[in-house]
């Protein structure tokens, strides 16, 4: 099965900026959408940005103008550029697959397999 590991978080001052990099282990990584999530303490796993197979970006209401997520097929890998960060961006963030090939969707029961989380905090 294929798996996901993502790198990059880090603490970063408010108004700072931070590139979350995914990496997946498949070798039709271009053939699925991949997605960021985010979950703060406490709080629900919510949808920040996907970039589909045909590499149409979507992105959360929250971080629209702010986040910019991009592909690399020939690295299998995806990024997520973060900029004007806030206190409330907070949270692990959480890289994952669609479960299946040429699928679109933003629902976190769209998506397998996950990352383990790589952690961003945002001081004020």
């Amino acid at each position: 099965q294929a798996q996901v590991v993502e790198s990059g978080g880090g603490l970063v001052q408010a108004g700072g900026s931070l590139r979350l990099s995914c990496a997946a282990s498949t070798r039709t990584f271009s053939s699925y959408t991949m997605g960021w999530f985010r979950q703060a303490p406490g709080k629900e796993r919510d949808f920040v940005a996907a970039i589909t197979w045909a590499n149409t970006p979507v992105y959360g209401d929250s971080v629209k103008g702010r986040f910019t997520i991009s592909r690399d097929n020939a690295k299998n890998t995806a990024y997520l550029q973060m900029n004007s960060l806030k206190p409330d961006d907070t949270a692990v963030y959480y890289c994952a697959a669609h479960r299946f090939r040429h699928g679109v969707g933003i629902g976190i029961d769209d998506y397998d397999p996950w990352g383990q989380g790589t952690q961003v905090t945002v001081s004020s």
